[in-house]
């Protein structure tokens, strides 16, 4: 795709205000959904550890310990942090996190609204209390029949449907979709490798799907751009089109292993999906830790 082409779909998918919230109606039915109570997490684990893929580890210290309290109780303290937008913590980012030619969604000039001092628009806050709807996984890594795709591998908008019309999920208004690409599974078999110069994720054309099914949210086990990215001089499209031209927010690094297993074990791809940011005033995103439930 070249750079006027990709400029060409950034116009074309662009919207000057919000999607509309996912209607109560829509809530109440992702909640008739739970039929066995079973929940899947799909948080990856705080990554304290270095590696290819997470060159600014998150932080775990221990700040008190009970030998050093007064007797009875005895308390234990510890302290977070992370450098979340990454490739090793699983994350929501929030509109205010990519701007493309200097823009927010919407027009907003990023350097009117954002400052040493965090966003005054489109910070994750705005994402609160939560996405809450009927959320549907797209195993593409299983729809062909691998384990996982290969980094560098793109997938395209028609396999996105086909996915869907296996598995008998059809898609619609205010889904939060999840695409599988298997990055976990080939991560815990053939170890690290450095994700922002080389990942399986969404061609920027595939984004077209999201828009007319109208997704109010897009994850990935990834974080859903393909690279190298297939738009030069654009490192990452599918942030660049979701956040900044459709305003979606999109949840990265998820584990969606076992969520994969029990859609296969189950025969049911769609299910209740839950999460929230951390209450972050101005922030640009959050950790998250989703769950999907049947």
């Amino acid at each position: 795709m070249t750079h006027d082409e990709f400029d060409a779909l950034f116009d074309r998918l662009r919207r000057d205000r919000l999607p509309a919230p996912v209607e109560t109606t829509r809530r109440v039915a992702a909640a008739g959904l739970v039929r066995t109570g079973e929940v899947v997490a799909m948080g990856r684990p705080w990554d304290s550890v270095p590696g290819p893929d997470n060159p600014k580890p998150a932080l775990h210290q221990m700040t008190e310990l009970a030998d050093v309290t007064a007797p009875e109780p005895t308390v234990h303290k510890d302290f977070i942090a992370s450098d979340y937008h990454g490739k090793a913590q699983t994350h929501l980012d929030a509109l205010c996190h990519v701007a493309y030619r200097g823009l927010l969604f919407a027009g907003v000039r990023a350097r009117k609204v954002l400052s040493s001092q965090g966003a005054s628009y489109g910070a994750v806050t705005d994402l609160l209390p939560g996405l809450v709807g009927r959320g549907v996984l797209l195993d593409v890594a299983r729809l062909r029949g691998r384990d996982w795709l290969e980094p560098g591998d793109a997938v395209g908008g028609p396999e996105l449907l086909r996915c869907a019309e296996e598995q008998g999920s059809w898609l619609r208004c205010g889904d939060v979709l999840l695409v599988r690409t298997g990055h976990l599974a080939r991560r815990r078999r053939l170890g690290a490798w450095d994700a922002d110069d080389l990942s399986a994720g969404l061609h920027p054309s595939a984004m077209c799907v999201l828009n007319t099914s109208q997704a109010s949210a897009l994850g990935g086990d990834g974080d859903s751009d393909v690279r190298p990215s297939p738009v030069h001089g654009v490192h990452s499209p599918i942030h660049v089109l979701a956040i900044t031209a459709m305003g979606l927010p999109l949840i990265d690094n998820m584990d969606l292993e076992a969520l994969a297993e029990t859609c296969a074990r189950t025969s049911r791809w769609e299910f209740l999906f839950v999460t929230a940011p951390l209450n972050i005033p101005r922030g640009t995103g959050s950790p998250v830790n989703p769950l999907a439930v049947f």
